[in-house]
């Protein structure tokens, strides 16, 4: 949980919120500062901007996000792991993404490296399910957790055309969090065994309203929440301000650690490397900057 005696947020319980849906890639020092008081976080693969046309970008940024990434979130105080995939968003070129996912094993290799992730879909395409599929097999062998990208429209189609293939492919429902979910989803997952992500973005997705909402009506159990921080309209610090929602509008504090902390805490020790330092503190920048 948040930090109390810096910047926003007033602390609960214990510990600090794991953010696994932040993706530092567009974001400034200045971010990294305000952020390095409150949160522990996760980096999924997620999308530049623009479609990339060669097989080595994509290779370039997962060392990116493993390497470089790592160290400047430490210089700050935040432990920080990634997560590698073929985001949905570029999955329609198959031939692409097949170049990619056969190199893909050395950066899933990684210790920095927890789960293949963000797949799913985008548009709801035969060409997306195919990329699916085909990390979801990668996924498989390795053992790895898999974060699942809902699409941002349609999302109960995206769940009744996602659900049938995890179940052919019987992989544990431990090992899957199924993320950007709503009003609309949780319905149809929430008797299921898959950990639930709900995001908070302005605008586009979830407020901390709805978040709570969602919880008074469909419980805590295996949800996970998390701001999507990226080239939008966006708020590093949106997990901050949820947990700080939440306990006004009458959440304990025990319901609060679990949303933000124990779950995610639960989800990637799936993954034998995750052994996030919670106390890392910040560097000097006169140690490091040039």
């Amino acid at each position: 949980m948040p930090c109390g005696h810096h910047g926003e947020g007033a602390p609960p319980a214990s510990g600090e919120p794991h953010d696994h849906h932040r993706t530092p890639y567009p974001h400034g020092l200045a971010d990294h500062r305000r952020l390095s008081a409150h949160v522990r976080r996760r980096h999924p693969r997620f999308w530049l901007g623009t479609n990339r046309r060669y097989a080595g970008t994509f290779f370039d940024y997962f060392q990116l996000i493993l390497d470089f990434e790592t160290v400047r979130a430490r210089r700050f105080g935040i432990d920080h792991y990634a997560a590698v995939s073929v985001n949905p968003k570029e999955a329609e070129n198959v031939p692409l993404a097949r170049e990619i996912i056969a190199g893909m094993g050395e950066y899933l290799d990684h210790p920095r490296c927890l789960a293949v992730g963000e797949i799913g879909f985008n548009n709801i395409t035969d060409n997306e399910e195919t990329v699916f599929v085909e990390q979801l097999e990668l996924a498989k062998a390795r053992k790895m957790p898999i974060i699942i990208h809902l699409p941002h429209f349609h999302k109960p189609e995206g769940v009744a055309r996602i659900v049938p293939i995890l179940n052919e492919m019987a992989i544990p429902e431990e090992m899957i969090l199924i993320d950007h979910n709503t009003e609309d989803t949780m319905p149809l997952l929430r008797g299921t065994g898959y950990y639930l992500g709900l995001t908070v973005y302005p605008i586009s997705k979830l407020t901390p309203q709805r978040v709570s909402n969602i919880i008074r009506q469909h419980g805590a159990e295996r949800v996970l929440v998390n701001g999507s921080a990226d080239w939008g309209v966006s708020d590093p610090l949106s997990l901050v301000k949820v947990v700080d929602f939440l306990r006004q509008d009458g959440h304990s504090d025990a319901t609060i650690k679990s949303l933000v902390f124990d779950t995610a805490n639960a989800f990637y020790s799936h993954s034998p490397r995750w052994k996030p330092e919670l106390s890392l503190v910040p560097v000097d920048p006169r140690e490091f900057q040039r």
